[in-house]
This record gives structure tokens, C-alpha cells and sequence, in this order.
């Protein structure tokens, strides 16, 4: 029970409806058609989505996905908060708060150990989460590439005549291969899950396109046409005539085209000299970790890995983290790191030879772009006397993140 005998609770059939209508006055349709897929589906049902009801009304709610994400060859269970929306006479109430309470705790249930998330600038540093993961940058395309035919100097039939058409049910196996491909080199990254590829094949605010060359999908794009304005999001291509073929047909005779620019792929290096250049406004994902040592304790196999990668040898000797509130210690073997040891407060890591880091920027160093030495820089509260150690652990990443909605 909330204040002022609002009641929240998990969503049921019955709601649908006023959950459609709700996500419809605050946001637009295409969120109503995603939050019916979302419940709807085997993988996750009812019992994701929340609502706060005033009497028989829906008044609030909000929606957890289940995601994946990649650090290197570990794989972090994850949950994402989306499909959130609260009517306006009862902004101000707290109800959201209540519902992200609410999916927090839906999340550590099923074992997820962070959580991320696409959200209005601040609002989610009040509830945890902190910016961390770069937003790749949509980027415009250059109006002398728009037209077939300007393909830096390759011809796009090279290996035959390339077709376009809309992704079907039959074709999730090649758009899943395409983007782990895609992703494969990337540092951090979160895979669409198979749940989602269904709904993205039927929701209505973006289309799933595919390239064919010879009969085989060669390349692969999620678009969001506004009339004036075409987003391509998601670009995937097995070699640089496909990279170029894909981006012709689909930016035919448009104006206003922009590209996301996924860095290390086929279509950025194929595309790169075609598009304008990248807004350097800072744009990220946020994350939450409510649990420091379980996301240390699980990234062991990596931090290791990367000690042994830069040559360092500190047997005998330990990790040290320290959050200030809290320190994580991990013995170095020649096996591996152990189990992180979790003690209390500690003003000064780095009288003990140990990492300092704010709690609010460990998720940037644990997966961001900066890495400890690019943190350093700008935050006094991240340091390491060890700069060789720390940098070798915590180094700069590349990340390439598949949301439900896209970030642009």
C-alpha cells in the first residue's frame, strides 16, 4: 500500500488496456503495441510489467526486461527498466520511485547483478544509477553519399545483386549471427535476447531490414522512419561491398539520413568517410550495481586475464579496491584472482597500496569508455598509486549496447 491508499501491484490481463492508454498519453501508440508484446510473451509475461492503482485505475507502471551483458568472456546477468509512465495528475507522488523499488527487487530475483537502462538526463542518479557506457553517435549522412552509386569507388553488386527486404520469423538466426559478428570485437556489449528479436519483428516503431546477396543475408539494419527524417541503427554487414550496398538502398532518394556509427564494425569503417562528423555532446547508458563485490567477484576470470595480458606479476600480493563507504580485497595466484573479501570503510587506499573510487563512478570504470587512467583525470576521488596494476586492470573499453528503444 502507497500513500493516499494507492496500491501497487503486479500488472494482470485486465489492465492491458489502461497500460496501453497510459504509455499512449505519455509517450506514443508504438509503446502500447511494445508493452502487448512484452506481456504477452513466453519469456516473460505479466510478471513483468507493474501498476499503481488508485482504486481501479491505472495510474503508473513500469516494465523489467531481462538482458545479458558481455565484459569480455563473462556474461553479467542484467535487468532494464523500460515502458515506464505515470499520469499526469500524479507526477510528484513518488509512484515512480515505488516502481523502480518494485523492479529492483523483480531483478535480484532473477539473479540479475546490475542493472541498465536508457532514462531522462538525472532523474535515475536519484534512484542509483550513474552514467557509465558510451552511446555510440548517430552521425548524418554527407549529401553527396546519398545517391546509389557513391560507394567509395566499389561497385555494391561486386559479389552480385544485393536486395533489400523487410526481416520475417525465419530469418532470427541470420540477424542474431549478423550482430555477434558485430559485436565480437567490442569490449562490453549486450546482444539482443531471443525474446526481443520476436517483438522487434512485429512492434511498429522501428523496421528490421535485411540484405541478400547470392541468396545469403549479407547485412542487416534496424530503421525508424519519421517522414522527413531515417535513422539506421544496428547496421550489421559481412564485408565493405555489403556494408555499401545497404546503405544506398536504404537511403535512396532521402534527405535527413542519419547513421549510428558502431565503432570496429564493417559498416563504420566502410561508412566512415560517407557521414558527417560525430556530436560531441556526452551521451551514455545508465547503470546501477547494487551489489559491488558480486559484479567484482564475477569479473575475476577478465581481471585476471588482463594482469597476465600487460605481464604483471603480483603473486603473493592482492587487489585492493576501495568504495571509501566499503573496500573489496581479491588474492593474486598464479590460478586466478580469489574470491573477493569485502571489509568496511577506508578512507585512504592508497596508503595500502589500493585503488581508490567513488561508488558513484565505479560503474564507469568497471565498464566505460575511460577507463582508471581516464578517470583519473578528471575525478579527484579515482586514484591508484599502482597507476601499472590499475590501468592494466581497469583499462578504456569499447562498448556496443542492443536496446529495446533505441537511444537516438
Amino acid at each position: 500500500m502507497l500513500p493516499g491508499g494507492l496500491v501497487l501491484r503486479t500488472a494482470e490481463p485486465r489492465d492491458l488496456d489502461q497500460i496501453g492508454g497510459l504509455l499512449t498519453d505519455r509517450g506514443d501508440a508504438d509503446d502500447a503495441v511494445d508493452h502487448r508484446l512484452v506481456v504477452g510473451d513466453p519469456d516473460l509475461g505479466w510478471g513483468a510489467c507493474a501498476v499503481v492503482l488508485d482504486g481501479d485505475r491505472v495510474v503508473s507502471t513500469a516494465t523489467l526486461l531481462d538482458e545479458h551483458l558481455r565484459v569480455g568472456e563473462v556474461v553479467l546477468p542484467a535487468g532494464q527498466v523500460e515502458l515506464v509512465a505515470t499520469d499526469r495528475a500524479y507526477v510528484g507522488r513518488g509512484l515512480v520511485r515505488a516502481l523502480m523499488a518494485w523492479a529492483h527487487g523483480r531483478s535480484a530475483d532473477r539473479g540479475h547483478l546490475l542493472q541498465v537502462m536508457i532514462g531522462i538526463p538525472y532523474f535515475y542518479r536519484r534512484l542509483g544509477y550513474e552514467y557509465a557506457i558510451d552511446i555510440a553517435p548517430a552521425r548524418q549522412l554527407l549529401p553527396a553519399s546519398g545517391a546509389v552509386g557513391q560507394s567509395a569507388g566499389r561497385p555494391t553488386a561486386a559479389s552480385g545483386p544485393a536486395t533489400l527486404r523487410e526481416a520475417g520469423p525465419r530469418d532470427l538466426g541470420a540477424l542474431a549471427a549478423l550482430q555477434d559478428t558485430a559485436q565480437a570485437r567490442t569490449d562490453v556489449a549486450l546482444p539482443h535476447p531471443a525474446a526481443r528479436w520476436r517483438w522487434l519483428l512485429e512492434h511498429t516503431a522501428t523496421r528490421t531490414m535485411l540484405l541478400e546477396r547470392g541468396g545469403l543475408v549479407v547485412g542487416s539494419a534496424r530503421v525508424r522512419d519519421d517522414g522527413e527524417d531515417l535513422l539506421i541503427a544496428e547496421p550489421t554487414a559481412v564485408d565493405p561491398a555489403a556494408a555499401d550496398a545497404l546503405l544506398d538502398l536504404l537511403a535512396t532518394d532521402r534527405t535527413g539520413v542519419h547513421v549510428v556509427h558502431r565503432a570496429g564494425t564493417v559498416t563504420a569503417d566502410a561508412w566512415d568517410s560517407r557521414l558527417g562528423p560525430a556530436d560531441e555532446s556526452a551521451e551514455q547508458y545508465y547503470v546501477r550495481l547494487p551489489d559491488a563485490a558480486a559484479v567484482l567477484d564475477a569479473l575475476r576470470p577478465v581481471l585476471h586475464r588482463r594482469i597476465q595480458q600487460a605481464g604483471i606479476e603480483r603473486f603473493g600480493q592482492q587487489v585492493l579496491l576501495s568504495t571509501f563507504g566499503a573496500h573489496y580485497r581479491m588474492a593474486v595466484t598464479e590460478a586466478g584472482l580469489g574470491p573477493v573479501q569485502v571489509g568496511g570503510p577506508m578512507q585512504s587506499p592508497g596508503a595500502h597500496g589500493g585503488i581508490g573510487v567513488a561508488p558513484d563512478h565505479l560503474a564507469a570504470l568497471l565498464l566505460g569508455s575511460g577507463g582508471l587512467r581516464g578517470l583519473s583525470r578528471v575525478r579527484p576521488d579515482v586514484y591508484a598509486p599502482d597507476e601499472a596494476l590499475a590501468g592494466a586492470l581497469f583499462p578504456s573499453l569499447t562498448a556496443d549496447l542492443l536496446t529495446y528503444y533505441l537511444p537516438w
